[in-house]
């Protein structure tokens, strides 16, 4: 069940309506970035939550929060767009092959589709997607998911702060600024609280590791084909972060031979040609036969 009571989370006031601002507010709405990105994540995240129910609790209290900051970004799109006169209603309303210079680089769909209002789409008008939405069903996962979805709206937000000289436009950016940093904190609190590094991982940790390939699970496989120039630091020394192994480097080696797929199925009707049998040469063979 949720709940609304009309009113905005953080005031939010424009001091000089810009349509063109308008348009970079959508990427922190509907863009990957964005606030409904972020607001869904969690709450399915939550909704599909098993385990100790203060997690999902938590959760639900954030992602309900991601609602109320769509709804001032929203609020700061339609503010932003109340210059748009009829004069630029008028020449929508034509033919002008030069409709975006002549709209300052704003959206015209918010006007020929929104009515002056905000959409569910980023700042090129691309559709929100929602298979940008994790929810793994792995707390430790997750809660990584979701630095990583706060961090990037956190630039975001910072970049927007950048573009824009409105002292209410700012105020509010820094709102949203502020509480990136807290969502950063809250989600790595929780893996701190789960037992940090060396106990989620590696994720998911419930998997015994020595079920994997233990020749693999430590060593930093260098594809440079100069190995006088691969690339070293903390990944490729030293004890392992999660505490249960020793990092080391190595050249990566092709262990695999080449594959050997089976010939064309007749049904699939591929080229005459493809269906010519193979006398066991190996791809290299077969290219040097093509140029002989």
């Amino acid at each position: 069940m949720f709940y609304h009571d009309g009113k905005l989370q953080y005031k939010v006031k424009v001091d000089k309506p810009n349509p063109h601002f308008a348009k970079l507010l959508q990427q922190a709405i509907g863009g990957i970035e964005g606030e409904i990105r972020v607001c869904l994540q969690y709450l399915f995240q939550a909704w599909g939550a098993r385990g100790p129910a203060k997690y999902r609790d938590m959760l639900l209290e954030t992602g309900t929060e991601e609602m109320a900051h769509i709804e001032m970004l929203a609020t700061a799109v339609a503010l932003n767009l109340e210059t748009a006169n009829n004069d630029l209603k008028d020449k929508m309303a034509g033919k002008d092959p030069l409709l975006e210079a002549i709209m300052g680089g704003a959206n015209p769909r918010h006007i020929l589709s929104s009515g002056m209002a905000a959409m569910a789409t980023d700042s090129n008008g691309v559709p929100f997607n929602g298979s940008w939405v994790v929810g793994t069903g792995n707390l430790a996962s997750d809660m990584y998911a979701n630095v990583m979805a706060e961090s990037s709206g956190r630039l975001l937000a910072t970049r927007l702060w950048e573009s824009t000289d409105d002292k209410g436009m700012k105020d509010m950016l820094s709102f949203l600024i502020a509480r990136d940093t807290m969502h950063q904190n809250q989600w790595l609190a929780v893996l701190e609280e789960l037992g940090g590094l060396e106990n989620i991982h590696p994720i998911p940790n419930s998997f015994p590791q020595a079920e994997e390939n233990n020749n693999f699970n430590y060593n930093f496989l260098s594809t440079h084909i100069d190995q006088e120039k691969r690339t070293e630091g903390r990944w490729s020394k030293g004890k392992s972060l999660d505490g249960k192994g020793e990092l080391t480097i190595e050249k990566a080696k092709p262990l695999g031979g080449e594959p050997a797929l089976a010939g064309p199925n007749p049904l699939g009707h591929a080229q005459k040609e493809q269906m010519i049998e193979d006398k066991g040469q190996g791809i290299t063979e077969k290219i040097k036969d093509v140029f002989d």
